[in-house]
């Protein structure tokens, strides 16, 4: 794991059956193998690039149940502010640290939120130009209905105690890699 940071780590193919073209295969046979295993390493840009389509087929999937649900003045990523809210009253700048949201999106989607009547703003006690957001019930229902329909995938990805530990792995390093990307981006290597 400690390569992955700095060079790529070698794994098996995807289910889809992607490979990079310009990344070097490694064969079964090279490892003492008997039958041939395709390995490609795993660049910053891979990884990068695996991350944005897991995030569309979540989007599609969170679009799926909003539908099934009679969902249709929201989109995912509006569902998803309303997520990172939770059962917490925030500032707008706190609900940014919690979210990949630039400035104006986050405007606009609070907007159609209190619009639609899945939040609240409610002035700040300290600074009446600042406005403190939380969710109305209908902005609880929708959040609890999510998780609910989100369990059924939960069962599917963590079947057992390995399920559940490589689950905790994966978003431990996706946390690691927000945290050196950000640095990086903000400091330099």
């Amino acid at each position: 794991m400690q390569k992955l940071l700095h060079e790529g780590v070698e794994v098996e193919a995807s289910i889809d059956g992607y490979y990079a073209a310009d990344f070097p295969e490694i064969t079964a046979e090279k490892q003492g193998h008997r039958h041939p295993v395709h390995t490609v390493v795993v660049t910053h840009f891979e990884l990068a690039r695996m991350i944005e389509r897991v995030n569309r087929r979540f989007a599609s999937l969170l679009r799926t149940e909003m539908t099934k649900l009679g969902i249709e003045d929201v989109g995912p990523a509006q569902a998803m502010v309303l997520m990172a809210i939770g059962d917490v009253e925030l500032s707008v700048g706190e609900l940014l640290d919690r979210g990949h949201y630039v400035g104006s999106n986050i405007s606009y989607y609070l907007k159609q939120l209190a619009d639609g009547g899945y939040i609240g703003r409610v002035a700040s006690q300290r600074d009446k130009r600042s406005a403190r957001i939380r969710l109305t019930e209908k902005g609880e229902q929708l959040c609890a209905n999510l998780r609910d329909a989100g369990g059924a995938y939960n069962r599917v990805l963590a079947r057992d105690a390995d399920d559940l530990r490589n689950l905790e792995i994966a978003f431990q390093t996706l946390h690691r890699l927000e945290l050196v990307w950000g640095n990086a981006a903000r400091y330099g290597i």
